[in-house]
């Protein structure tokens, strides 16, 4: 490969690149094969060749991100099967679509990095095009680069470079592996195993230990285990209602009570019998509940609050809205074909909140709600002035299947967790709940299928972490930097 790489036309490049990114796909959950997963991005790299042709730079880009996204968002497709149908013939639609496209990012990465003729580039415009790939649209941050290394310690460096600045460390590991390989040199081998060493030890060392729990409040994450299917049957609802309420009046009494997202089976304003019922089974507790509700002709995926003792409830709207699901783009257009969004109540979706907000939790402090797919956003976790206390997801990845999709969705909140040193309760609907700590640590889990309560003391809060200070600009600049000079270096050689 090393000698022969740079003449391989794209149509036997292209193959490979899929394969290579299929290959760097088995480092996500469930898989976690970290290990296995960097030699795939390496031989991503090298398939470029020595001599960088736009063109053919261009189509291994896109063909290692096809092979990665369609193997890691395989969970893609379950939406789609739960009114088969209806929907089902969407599956393979949204699949390739959302491969391919996401595809033209990294396609871009490798298209700027044969425009300045320099290998070194890729790692910035790799980075960059992640950094992109989480705001542009509405971003879709979900399997960054850097995830790769969520089974190890190394992903520790989330809390001092953030998620993109282990990007730019990540794909600088695979352009010296992958130059040691082509050039057969020994410096830039010597390089990677440099860089492996400090993310991997360096990783080990800012590690935070392992708290004391005693004398922490107990919180009580319950999981009613609806399948997506069963969940809105008629028949069904009371018997998913009583479960929960039977889960909440369980004793010992916790100190906090989280239902998942959209647990009450009615909308908030024709809930009040239902909320009495669960302050009766709660007593004295906080209760922290999914609903949906209805602001004039506005439907809101929300969470609320309904504190121990009083009618007082605090409420929380989702803002980050998951486009063709809980809303349609130009969503007049769709409707004329009939498509609307997967899991939206009007014609148009939901209305988005008005951005991140916190809850008082009284004595627990205070709370940054995450509905579902808020979740997978770094700029999202970090979006409020004062400091939580906790980050609190309620979710429903019932939707996801039992497969890839709900293991993702936790290892990405176990990294918002390590991002900002606070402690993460994850109640989910079918699974995986979890209370995580600040390092981002899985204390204690319900497994994915599994109905139950789950109680364990909240973790206290590590102190504010360097990404939690400064958050993207940071990385946003150096990779400015970076990038620019390669373009930079690439016009005075033209000269």
């Amino acid at each position: 490969m090393p000698d022969t790489a740079s003449r391989w036309p794209l149509w036997l490049r292209l193959p490979l690149a899929i394969a290579a990114g299929a290959v760097f796909a088995l480092g996500q959950a469930p898989y976690d094969l970290w290990y296995l997963a960097l030699a795939g991005l390496v031989v991503g790299v090298v398939l470029l060749g020595r001599n960088l042709v736009p063109g053919r730079a261009t189509g291994v880009g896109w063909g290692f991100g096809l092979g990665y996204f369609a193997l890691a968002l395989g969970w893609i497709i379950e939406p789609f099967q739960i009114d088969a149908a209806a929907t089902g013939w969407m599956a393979p639609f949204a699949l390739i679509g959302l491969s391919g496209g996401l595809a033209l990012f990294w396609a871009l990465a490798f298209w700027c990095t044969a425009q300045t003729g320099r290998l070194w580039a890729l790692a910035p415009f790799w980075a960059a095009a992640e950094l992109m790939r989480s705001y542009v649209l509405t971003g879709f941050p979900w399997g960054l680069l850097p995830y790769v290394w969520a089974p190890s310690d190394a992903i520790q460096w989330v809390s001092v470079i953030g998620p993109h600045g282990l990007s730019l460390a990540t794909a600088a590991l695979a352009v010296l592996a992958a130059t040691a390989i082509l050039h057969r040199s020994a410096m830039p081998a010597i390089g990677a195993l440099v860089l492996g060493a400090v993310l991997l030890g360096g990783g080990m060392l800012i590690k935070p230990a392992l708290q004391a729990e005693e004398g922490r409040p107990v919180v009580r994450l319950v999981q009613p285990n609806a399948a997506q299917h069963e969940k809105w049957d008629r028949r069904l609802i009371p018997i998913f209602f009583d479960r929960q309420v039977a889960l909440t009046a369980q004793s010992p009494r916790p100190d906090l009570v989280v239902w998942p997202e959209t647990a009450l089976p009615m909308l908030l304003d024709q809930a009040s019998e239902a909320l009495a019922v669960i302050r009766d089974a709660a007593g004295p507790v906080p209760v922290v509940v999914g609903v949906q509700r209805r602001d004039g002709p506005r439907y809101y995926n929300s969470l609320i609050a309904a504190m121990a003792g009083t009618e007082v409830v605090q409420i929380y709207d989702k803002h980050h809205l998951v486009p063709f699901g809980e809303y349609m783009p130009a969503a007049g257009v769709f409707a004329r074909y009939n498509i609307f969004g997967l899991a939206s109540r009007a014609e148009g979706g939901y209305a988005p909140g008005k951005g991140p907000g916190l809850l008082d939790l009284g004595p627990l402090g205070m709370a940054l709600p995450l509905i579902c797919y808020e979740a997978v956003f770094p700029q999202d976790v970090g979006g409020t002035a004062a400091r939580p206390d906790m980050l609190l997801q309620i979710t429903n990845d019932a939707w996801f299947g039992d497969w890839s999709g709900p293991y993702q969705h936790l290892a990405q909140a176990r990294i918002r967790a390590i991002e900002q040193g606070l402690p993460m309760l994850r109640a989910a609907n079918t699974g995986v709940s979890a209370v995580i700590d600040g390092a981002g640590r899985v204390l204690a889990a319900l497994p994915l299928g599994q109905a139950g309560a789950l109680d364990h003391p909240l973790p206290p809060p590590l102190p504010p972490t360097l990404y939690a200070r400064t958050g993207d600009l940071p990385a946003f600049l150096v990779l400015c930097l970076l990038s620019g000079l390669a373009l930079w270096r690439r016009r005075r050689n033209a000269h």
